[in-house]
């Protein structure tokens, strides 16, 4: 079995440091920080590009019910891949909006790692001088400590920024990229509007989401600033980032190669991990949710959905591809829904397609997951394809992360045997695709263009919703 050098070797740090750390309304501490392109690299992994053509999607924005968020509808045939839905920090309940080409070139990943032809090795990357060597072949099946919850505290107004351009829109709202005028850097802020969260019997999910985003810190998870609220809107400041949606990247490149999936799906697994040790379910995993950060690292965003929930739960919310067969049955479930959601995000990534989809109809989708039977291409790895029995199978007992070890049974399956989890835990390891795009300077270049909000922010008068919406 090849071995994934790149899962094991030093990234290069970012010369602005900590600045992404800064709160909206810090001072300004540098303005002469230089400007420089990402510049996209190859890994140091080998392995044979697979001869099979890749399957995809195809859009379908059917509006599921008040607690089930939209999705994709994936495409009946394989060989034509279509247009899809993009929607860059959406809501989970947003309605997607038509998937527009972006005008820039975007890398496929096959493109980075094959520039000349689908047999070719990874090429080792250069290593820093000042860095030390890792170490070869190491493998840490140890949990890597994790950070510190946070408290949020910021409280912001729109006087503190100006709004640059949409990032995404939805049925609640959109999102802004905005600049802080007090240290003019870039920032994502989520507008939703307190009459549709109202009228969708959403209020409990979006305090939920708040008061989840609030307490967590974690290299993975997006980091929410603070909230705000006017007469019409809520308003939640969070980190911009750069890269867009793994979801845009998948759909280019129609599917990943073992590795990337397997370095993608390493970083979900130990934000799960930090999760669960938190009591909070996700439960709305999905590639719309994932976005790469200017270094390729993943934050997992739009946290409508997460939930405290120490023991179980019976809402029915989530994703329709992505549901486990508990939540579909109507029956209490607790944590382990995320570990199948992480199999289908898998699947998803080394096919093209989720394996339960069926022409887009969200019932026929429930039926295949209820059926729970599952084909596996010929050139899913063996090792990902007993991860992912282990993952999606409807008997808890069997589980991957629902059994007596949690989260450490996923980290210690073979799949993952090549990757140093610490390292990782620390960004501290080259991601397989660096987005193209300039650091520091609201570059937004990975989304697509909206046309702007037209109604005013910053209302003031009469405002029947805000007793709702206390914590804001």
């Amino acid at each position: 079995m090849p071995t994934l050098g790149f899962l094991k070797k030093k990234r290069t740090k970012d010369s602005s440091g900590s600045r992404d750390l800064d709160s909206p309304t810090s001072p300004i501490r540098d303005t002469t920080s230089p400007i420089t392109p990402a510049v996209s690299k190859t890994t140091s992994a080998s392995f044979t590009q697979q001869s099979k053509a890749s399957t995809a999607h195809e859009a379908s924005a059917a509006s599921q019910s008040t607690q089930a968020s939209t999705a994709p509808s994936k495409a009946a045939d394989s060989m034509n891949p279509t247009a899809y839905p993009q929607q860059a920090y959406a809501t989970p309940q947003a309605s997607p909006e038509p998937y527009q080409q972006s005008s820039h070139n975007v890398p496929s990943i096959q493109n980075l790692i094959h520039p000349s032809n689908s047999n070719q090795s990874y090429q080792n990357q250069q290593r820093p001088a000042q860095q030390p060597a890792a170490n070869g072949g190491l493998v840490a099946q140890a949990q890597p400590a994790q950070p510190q919850a946070r408290v949020t505290k910021g409280k912001y107004t729109l006087t503190d920024f100006a709004i640059q351009r949409t990032l995404g829109t939805g049925s609640f709202g959109r999102v802004h990229l905005v600049q802080s005028k007090h240290n003019q850097r870039f920032y994502a802020v989520k507008v939703l509007k307190k009459a549709q969260v109202v009228k969708m019997k959403q209020v409990e999910h979006t305090n939920d989401e708040r008061r989840m985003l609030q307490q967590v810190k974690h290299p993975f998870l997006i980091t929410l600033w603070g909230t705000f609220q006017d007469s019409k809107n809520l308003y939640m400041v969070m980190d911009f980032v750069e890269g867009g949606e793994l979801f845009s990247l998948l759909r280019k490149s129609q599917r990943f190669p073992n590795p990337v999936a397997k370095f993608y799906a390493a970083e979900v697994t130990l934000a799960l991990d930090y999760l669960h040790q938190q009591n909070i379910i996700y439960r709305d995993l999905k590639p719309e949710n994932l976005l790469l950060d200017r270094h390729g690292h993943l934050k997992i965003t739009d946290f409508g959905f997460a939930k405290e929930v120490p023991d179980i739960t019976w809402t029915l919310c989530g994703t329709p591809d992505y549901l486990a067969p508990e939540v579909v049955a109507s029956k209490g479930y607790n944590k382990s829904v995320d570990w199948w959601s992480l199999g289908i995000l898998i699947f998803e990534m080394l096919c093209g397609f989720t394996p339960f989809w069926d022409g887009g109809s969200p019932m026929k989708i429930y039926e295949n997951i209820l059926k729970g039977r599952v084909k596996y291409p010929p050139y899913i790895h063996p090792d990902a394809q007993d991860l992912l029995q282990k993952l999606i199978t409807p008997d808890l007992t069997k589980r991957l992360g629902n059994l007596h070890a949690g989260s450490k049974d996923v980290m210690n399956h073979p799949w993952f045997a090549e990757v140093t989890w610490e390292r990782l835990q620390k960004k501290d390891i080259d991601a397989p695709y660096v987005p193209p795009v300039r650091a520091g300077v609201g570059d937004a270049s990975q989304f697509d263009k909206y046309p702007e909000e037209t109604e005013a922010y910053g209302q003031t008068g009469e405002d029947p919703h805000g007793h709702l919406f206390p914590d804001f």
